[in-house]
């Protein structure tokens, strides 16, 4: 009697099923259930509404023996039951995945066990698209469903009856709310008319499929937010992320914009900045002004320069919003993990000077002397020395700095006469010991 079962049982009524047996815990009791069985009944179906918890093995088998008993025995089971859950992984406990599990997985092994001698002609879980490529918060729902899927392939090796169909959400009222709605739509994932989910299903149980998802997806504004800390081979093998990859590609290869009206205001007035410090100042300014517009926060002043984006409450898709409206206001290419690249505020606003840094170079139209070099290394050294040991395990650095003293090594190779110098071949195959001696030989240290 649940939003989503109560849309199928109007479906069912409207393309020629005889008779619905709704069931709930509270049965006839449940608020609007004598409006949906005279609605079902208008349309020219019967309708009984039964107090059974299909989580009660005991309870369900004795319904399904006294339908049979009444000479109306199941044709087709659908389980469209289920507890939401939005819990980070890490804040779940015990009792909670219990509870998720529960609703989703005793429900439809109880039935599968009910009718596992019946010849149905269909036997449908509602399963989710959190089972399919992961959602947020739903680690437990995740797994619920994915035991929906699983089930359905069971049930088919034994040649019985089984369609699951991973859902996206549903939109229509009741199901979804208004404030839902628009999150999920900025995240690329629209909620879906009723009416064409249930042409959906029609089109799934004629076409006999097992398992399958079914969701309104918006690639090019879901995919970058959802693989921003991660890809997904699953979503990459799609023709239209296939696509939106390649676009990617080639916007990497073409160089930085930097001529828009915001991104030349932002290099005047970073030009006629006196130094270093007044530049951050101004950059500061920037990404303090479009953190705030991303998390919705009217006074920009309430961001804290050292307090961590993820701690403030950015997700992925909040980090592409960043991203890109950094972008668009600087002109520099930046990826879509900034904010987990560069963790808080002070991190960026010294990213973004770098780039800066380098697109001057650039334009005073000279390469960078050894003096310079020899600074800028200084410099990156007293960043290293600072990093607090605790809690960093270094390994992404440690990668930057070999892959960097690699590139290196290989530019100079040509003018060295020790082969042994070039260090794109000997890194491939060197001992932790080995490349050691290698930094200490070219740095003097170790």
């Amino acid at each position: 009697t649940g939003g989503l079962g109560a849309r199928v049982a109007r479906w069912a009524a409207v393309n020629g099923a005889q008779h619905l047996v709704l069931t709930s815990r509270r049965g006839p009791d449940t608020p609007g259930a004598a409006e949906l069985v005279a609605e079902i009944q208008e349309l020219g179906a019967g309708a009984t509404v039964v107090a059974c918890d299909a989580t009660d093995l005991t309870a369900l088998t004795a319904l399904a023996r006294s339908l049979e008993t009444d000479g109306s025995p199941v044709r087709t089971v659908v389980h469209a039951a289920g507890v939401g859950q939005l819990t980070p992984l890490s804040g779940m406990g015990s009792a909670e995945l219990v509870d998720v599990l529960h609703a989703k997985v005793t429900g439809a092994a109880n039935l599968d066990a009910v009718f596992a001698d019946a010849d149905l002609d269909a036997f449908v879980l509602f399963s989710s698209i959190a089972a399919v490529w992961g959602s947020g918060g739903q680690a437990g729902y995740a797994a619920a469903n994915a035991y929906l899927d699983a089930l359905a392939q069971e049930r088919r090796t034994r040649g019985q009856a089984a369609t699951s169909i991973a859902w996206g959400p549903w939109g229509g009222g009741g199901l979804v709310d208004v404030e839902e709605e628009e999150m999920l739509r900025r995240r690329g994932l629209p909620v879906m008319e009723p009416d064409s989910a249930l042409a959906a299903l029609a089109q799934a149980l004629t076409g006999d499929e097992t398992c399958l998802a079914v969701a309104d997806v918006i690639w090019d504004r879901f995919t970058p937010a959802f693989t921003a800390m991660r890809p997904s081979p699953l979503l990459g093998d799609l023709p239209e992320n296939q696509r939106l990859a390649e676009t990617a590609a080639l916007q990497e290869q073409a160089p930085a914009a930097g001529t828009g009206d915001a991104a030349a205001a932002l290099r005047e007035r970073l030009d006629a900045a006196g130094d270093e410090a007044a530049r951050d100042e101004i950059l500061f300014e920037l990404v303090r002004g479009e953190t705030a517009r991303v998390l919705g926060i009217t006074t920009p002043a309430q961001i804290k320069p050292r307090r961590g984006f993820v701690e403030m409450g950015f997700d992925s898709l909040m980090a592409v919003e960043l991203r890109n409206g950094l972008t668009k206001q600087t002109g520099f290419r930046l990826p879509a993990t900034l904010i987990f690249d560069f963790p808080t505020s002070v991190d960026l606003v010294r990213h973004l000077s770098e780039q800066f840094a380098q697109q001057n170079t650039g334009r005073a139209g000279g390469p960078v002397n050894e003096s310079e070099a020899v600074t800028e290394i200084e410099r990156l050294e007293r960043v290293l020395t600072s990093i607090s040991p605790q809690g960093a395990d270094g390994a992404g650095i440690t990668k930057r700095l070999e892959a960097l003293l690699s590139r290196w090594n290989a530019t100079q190779g040509a003018n060295r006469s020790d082969p042994e110098l070039v260090v794109d071949d000997v890194l491939e195959t060197a001992t932790p010991d080995e490349l050691f001696d290698l930094i200490q030989r070219e740095f003097g240290k170790s």
